[in-house]
């Protein structure tokens, strides 16, 4: 079994055990994430979007091999041990080819699903929920699991040509809004037990429809709505009681666990109940980079005060230039009045900013800032002040004054509350008896 299978027949054999999924490409925040999962010994589980990396190289430039060099490269300058190391595919379908015929999508995704796996990308999430041009207004359950069983069938090829294991699957799509809702009155409800059985059942006969039996034994889990979102203010948490009956539900099903997408921004109690209720698999994104924009921030703020005005790196008022001319990523979601849109674009939960990290401008203020702190000393009074837990840290002799151990050591807390959530829970009152790891099928 892969280490994915492990966990999961861990967590289903009564163990408190599950993944936290770092849906990230920024190299500060991987390499915090790696630092993590050393220190807590887990398996790090990094994932990559389907409008992200592609084989036309989607927003980040990369295709999926690329995006794998790329993070393999990350791992071993911090010597994490790739055998500790998966890569995931989010969201994998013709979601960014919505507007073409359904037949050209899904031979888009086809493609797009085959270098996923080619290029060892281990956990794979068949998402075709989306409609495409000529598709009417709502799919059915049918032609998704139908679309998903057809994608499942180009990565096991894709995967056995290449001379790889073969993949492990999730299923399902009842999840919130990439990047967060507009409004947390958009919010979706907790998904009915009876909703996830369909989903279950109708993925089930689509896999044996076309021979991939042994396929539908690496389904190891199922995306759910577990009631957590948020928007670009507000978080919905985790309510444990009104989450109860679809927590019973997956408990009676040998082999799997559901994933919780948006689990940003909840509190760490209720990323260690969700494992407790069986939400194994804890997906994180904005939050992560949410951190990595206060750091980036703490730092200009200590840097205005040691550097002269006309030699500043300015990093927060070029990210934000950058944003104004290339508006594309943020203008859709951000409403209100430019004041109310420059407070999000700046603060925001949904972190539209994450998108701009690699804009030129903004990788030369980044260095700029860097270059300018790393020629002074910080004075530990301006660290407490602007970077107070990293300032605690420093006084320990745990951390050094490194503008970049300062800033992947806020990302880190972050992430750190997943590793323990996954790696550190109680097993108490799990509801899972004893023994249950039987395969799903």
């Amino acid at each position: 079994m892969s280490p994915v299978q492990q966990i999961i027949a861990a967590h289903r054999g009564g163990e408190a055990a599950g993944l936290y999924s770092v849906c990230c490409s920024h190299p500060s925040v991987l390499r915090a994430a790696m630092r993590v999962a050393t220190s807590y010994d887990t398996v790090l589980l990094v994932e990559a979007t389907s409008n992200q990396v592609d084989q036309f190289g989607g927003y980040t430039g990369m295709t999926p091999p690329q995006f794998r060099d790329y993070v393999h490269d990350l791992a071993r300058q911090q010597g994490f041990p790739l055998a500790r190391l998966v890569l995931g595919g989010d969201h994998l379908g013709p979601n960014a080819w919505q507007g073409l015929d359904a037949n050209t999508a899904m031979q888009n995704a086809e493609v797009l699903i085959a270098a996923y796996a080619a290029a060892g990308f281990h956990k794979i999430h068949l998402d075709c929920s989306m409609r495409c041009a000529d598709d009417p207004q709502y799919l059915s359950d049918e032609v998704i699991a139908e679309r998903s069983a057809r994608l499942c069938a180009v990565a096991e090829q894709a995967a056995a040509d290449a001379g790889l294991p073969p993949p492990v699957y999730v299923i399902g799509t009842e999840v919130p809004i990439p990047g967060g809702e507009a409004n947390l009155a958009q919010a979706g409800a907790v998904t009915a037990p009876q909703a996830a059985r369909r989903t279950l059942d109708v993925h089930r006969k689509a896999f044996m429809d076309v021979n991939l039996h042994a396929a539908w034994c690496r389904v190891i889990a199922m995306v759910v709505q577990p009631g957590v979102d948020f928007d670009h203010s507000h978080i919905q948490h985790y309510d444990a009681a009104q989450a109860r009956a679809l927590s019973d539900f997956v408990a009676g099903q040998p082999g799997i666990v559901f994933e919780a997408h948006s689990t940003d921004y909840q509190r760490e109690s209720a990323l260690h109940q969700m494992v407790r209720d069986h939400y194994a698999i804890l997906k994180v994104g904005p939050a992560a980079t949410f951190a990595l924009r206060e750091g980036y921030a703490a730092l200009c703020h200590i840097e205005d005060e040691l550097i002269p005005a006309g030699h500043t790196s300015r990093l927060m008022q070029v990210l934000d230039d950058t944003m104004l001319a290339q508006p594309k990523h943020w203008a859709k979601h951000y409403p209100g009045t430019s004041a109310e849109q420059r407070l999000l674009r700046r603060y925001g939960l949904s972190d539209r900013c994450r998108y701009y990290w690699g804009e030129a401008p903004v990788v030369a203020a980044v260095t700029q800032l860097f270059a300018n702190l790393a020629a002074l000393e910080i004075p530990l009074s301006l660290l407490s002040q602007h970077l107070p837990e990293q300032y605690l840290e420093v006084l320990q002799g745990q951390l050094a004054i490194d503008a970049n151990a300062l800033l992947e050591h806020k990302i880190g807390r972050l992430l750190a509350q997943y590793a323990r959530a996954c790696n550190r829970n109680a097993v108490a009152d799990s509801g899972v008896p004893a023994g249950s790891s039987a395969a799903i099928c």
